[in-house]
């Protein structure tokens, strides 16, 4: 059943928070990190908890001398025991408090919402923005709350009315990260995978802008919360080196670099993906965007395959490229995997360079957080130098202005443009 509150006409009655705080005490070594700006308190830091809690409840840390250090949002059902909302001072969790985190989240993007030629953006990048395990995507009047745990769900009831207010958006969407998807129903309050919160599910895929050219984002089933947002700085750059090449777009996804690679004058593109229904949003975001002699004039093809069988193939058939964008998936999902993504990024430089023409340029990038960025490059180099081929590199970008980094666990994201010769 729909419900009102403060004035926000919601599409289901929303829980309220427990009143009644946890008291939690933890380790010396965890109090220290808390107290340095780290959002996370591990269950096994945890040197006492006051009573049973449950998802969502507020849990206040204090020092030994019984003095308030932190509060926090309670997850038992994670290692992550405790995420930290605020440090220092008692305050109040409450409409106020969201709303001053929201402003200054928004503040920070200021630059890139300002121009006005981008609508599709990050608002809320989860710890980096003092909303641990949540995210607010922006397209154009839609926005998508992703939630990576369900201690958020409690405070929706005052938060979602402050997104209301200061955003005013057409719809609000709710999405899970699988964790959340696995969690006992009576955890998430009748919350569904995909339930608008604000306004009307989207009945059609969503479009906005990025740096003047038109996509389209499922805000509903798609990856992420519709797009991958993160790499536009590095679309946008791409594009200005485009003109006259001919570009290969591997884990081309939705064709965000294809189509600022056409925009930017590419004579041919070719976009590579495992998935059918990815690369059909792809071709429809370049056709979205025909209203540029550019696009127009560009041969855009598709196809469908695995990225290493692929490139292989290309390479058999002495088909070369100008450009060759890697952009893969996080191949270090665990700890124990990064030796093996290590090296899965060292073959993809190897066979991405067999079909790239001397002086070339390989746009590679890395999403796995437990790769540190050296590792990264360094793999890279080490693909491209093992085949006699020389390197250098044009840029090293991180992360976006709307994704912040403010711990050391936060990053994640790292790309490389390189000439090879």
């Amino acid at each position: 059943m729909p419900s009102t509150l403060d004035g926000v006409v919601l599409s289901i009655k929303l829980p309220e928070p427990n009143p009644k705080r946890l008291a939690t005490r933890v380790t010396p070594d965890a109090g220290r990190h808390i107290m340095a700006g780290h959002p996370w308190v591990y269950d096994d830091s945890i040197t006492s908890v006051s009573h049973r809690g449950v998802a969502g409840d507020l849990a206040v840390v204090f020092r030994d001398d019984r003095s308030f250090m932190a509060i926090g949002l309670y997850d038992p059902a994670s290692p992550i025991r405790i995420k930290i909302l605020h440090r220092g001072k008692p305050i109040s969790i409450d409409a106020d408090f969201w709303r001053q985190r929201l402003h200054a989240a928004l503040a920070l993007r200021d630059p890139l919402t300002s121009v006005g030629d981008t609508t599709g953006y990050r608002c809320i990048n989860g710890e980096n923005d003092g909303f641990p395990g949540l995210i607010l995507d922006r397209y154009a009047d839609t926005l998508v709350l992703k939630l990576y745990t369900a201690a958020w769900v409690p405070h929706l009831s005052s938060l979602v009315p402050v997104i209301a207010d200061v955003l005013r958006p057409d719809a609000l969407v709710l999405r899970f990260a699988r964790s959340v998807q696995s969690s006992p129903p009576a955890g998430l309050h009748g919350l569904t995978e995909g339930m608008a919160l604000i306004g009307e599910v989207p009945d059609s895929p969503v479009m906005f802008d990025e740096h003047w050219l038109h996509f389209e984002a499922d805000v509903v089933r798609g990856q992420k919360t519709g797009h991958f947002l993160d790499q536009r700085e590095n679309r946008i750059f791409l594009g200005t080196l485009s003109e006259g090449a001919r570009v290969l777009d591997m884990f081309a996804a939705t064709g965000g670099f294809s189509v600022h690679a056409a925009a930017g004058g590419a004579a041919e593109v070719l976009s590579v993906d495992m998935s059918v229904p990815t690369l059909a949003v792809a071709e429809r975001n370049m056709r979205h965007n025909l209203d540029r002699p550019a696009v127009r004039a560009c041969q855009h093809r598709t196809l469908v395959g695995d990225a290493f069988e692929v490139l292989d193939r290309l390479n058999k058939s002495h088909d070369r490229f100008d450009i060759v964008v890697v952009d893969p998936p996080a191949f270090a999902q665990r700890q124990e995997s990064i030796e093996r993504a290590i090296h899965a990024y060292g073959q993809l430089t190897e066979k991405a360079i067999a079909v790239l023409e001397p002086g070339g340029l390989l746009v590679q990038a890395s999403c796995s957080s437990r790769v540190e960025p050296n590792e990264f490059y360094a793999a890279v180099k080490s693909g491209v130098l093992r085949n006699g081929r020389g390197y250098k590199e044009l840029r090293n970008t991180g992360h976006p202005l709307d994704h912040p980094v403010t711990f050391a666990q936060g990053g994640y994201l790292k790309a490389v443009f390189a000439r090879v010769d």
